[in-house]
């Protein structure tokens, strides 16, 4: 959506920076929310580039140091990730407090309205939020003032009508700029006459619609498209759009006592019955693709690694019940639950982040999910198949950790638009970590 990636931050970023066109009846010195300058505006773009580490490669081009690139070819998605994934609370102790509170409305209004589907609730609190940001910020940035008029420009107003437009013709990511650009570069790629490129085109498109009409006679049975490749060798599949992932260890992992606890408490709970006898035993994995096309990483692996050589993927969103768990996964294993279970169970071994922190939850609006890290050995374990989404925790800059009252602590950012990305069955790239580790293979079946 252009609206949020080019538009929308074309126009708050000016402001902020003081690069805005001002009136010669105006005086920037009067604009007490253009602090994005100088050292500060230097130490702001350092900060954004420093996340990348912890930017899942899911999350696609992870923006560059603003300060030195935002004139340079910055992309529409690093305009995204930055302004409305990091933004709220990179900004947080930067911005003078009621110019965050009031950004952070239209952060969490966006994010509501970028998904494929949209319930009654939050289009109800996206359309408060944008209208609380419009109002407030004609007092706060336009303030009555004529020779502030250009301020107001037309992609505020726009705010108004997008949740009308919803109810009318539904989620404006399944038919707005991103699809039909994703559309053009597709049949872009499949033109191999370059001599005659628009008559390769027109077939190319003609084929396109047909291949889709039939698809749409029997969508559950019809599949046409045989460039689809089977999982990857040695994966294994778990229903439901789950697929464990090598690497995978060759011999069964030696427990520790921390993990023979937490590992025998969840199936004990499972089974109803005192497990204090049982001895688990089982091989890790290392990956998980999940339903949406992204993969679930572990520090199994990922530590083994650099840091600045990783784009980390072991953080994800776990759904259990009613209840949103932010975990940072170990490793992935397999390990008989219930006895009359015809397989092993995929399960994970995860390391919960806490909840958020409230007084910053609720003066963001919800935007900013402000965490911190459980200790090493403090795990749990949860079904493979809760996990929803890979996210990233970005470590929060000192300014906001000031604000927030913590020692330390990390944020969460989801991708925008997610549910939408892997619609036409492009999935994350498998890596290179497919090979298993040590020791000698062991074909028995694990945790019996």
């Amino acid at each position: 959506m252009h609206l949020a990636a080019l538009n929308l931050t074309d126009l708050m970023l000016g402001l902020w920076r003081g690069t805005l066109d001002c009136d010669k009846d105006d005086d920037r010195q009067t604009w007490d929310w253009a602090v994005l300058q100088g050292d500060l505006w230097t130490t702001h773009g350092s900060l954004v580039a420093d996340m990348r580490p912890f930017l899942p490669g899911s999350f696609d081009r992870p923006p560059r140091n603003p300060a030195e690139k935002i004139s340079s070819g910055y992309k529409a998605q690093e305009f995204l990730t930055y302004v409305f994934g990091l933004g709220p609370a990179l900004l947080l102790g930067t911005l003078p407090d009621e110019y965050w509170v009031h950004f952070c409305k239209l952060v969490r209004g966006l994010r509501l309205i970028n998904q494929r589907s949209i319930s009654e609730d939050d289009l109800t609190l996206a359309s408060q939020l944008f209208r609380e940001f419009i109002e407030e910020f004609e007092a706060l940035y336009y303030q009555y003032d004529k020779h502030r008029l250009h301020f107001c420009r037309q992609s505020i107003h726009l705010l108004r009508h997008i949740c009308e437009e919803i109810i009318r013709l539904g989620p404006l990511i399944c038919y707005t700029q991103w699809t039909m650009e994703r559309t053009i570069g597709n049949l872009v790629e499949e033109i191999r006459q370059p001599s005659n490129p628009y008559a390769n085109l027109a077939v190319r498109g003609l084929r396109r619609c047909q291949i889709n009409a039939l698809k749409a006679l029997d969508p559950v049975n019809f599949d046409l498209d045989k460039s689809k490749k089977g999982p990857p060798q040695g994966a294994e599949e778990l229903g439901d759009g789950y697929t464990l992932l090598r690497a995978r260890d060759r011999s069964f992992h030696v427990l520790t006592p921390a993990e023979t606890t937490v590992i025998r408490s969840f199936v004990a709970t499972a089974r109803g019955e005192n497990m204090d006898h049982w001895d688990p035993h089982y091989r890790r994995w290392a990956r998980l693709r999940l339903p949406n096309g992204q993969i679930a990483r572990s520090a199994y692996k990922e530590t083994l690694k650099a840091p600045k050589d990783v784009r980390q993927s072991r953080n994800v969103k776990i759904c259990v019940g009613d209840q949103t768990i932010l975990a940072e996964v170990q490793y992935f294993f397999r390990v008989q639950v219930l006895r009359d279970d015809d397989e092993p169970r995929a399960l994970a071994l995860v390391k919960k982040y806490s909840n958020p922190n409230r007084h910053i939850l609720e003066r963001s609006s919800g935007a900013v999910w402000a965490c911190t890290a459980a200790e090493d050995g403090d795990w749990t374990v949860v079904e493979a198949k809760s996990i929803r989404s890979v996210v990233a925790m970005c470590p929060m800059p000192p300014a906001a950790l000031a604000q927030a009252n913590m020692a330390t602590g990390v944020f969460l950012v989801e991708k925008l638009g997610l549910d939408v990305m892997y619609m036409d069955g492009t999935t994350d790239g498998t890596g290179e970590d497919d090979e298993d580790e040590g020791g000698d293979r062991h074909d028995e079946q694990d945790g019996q």
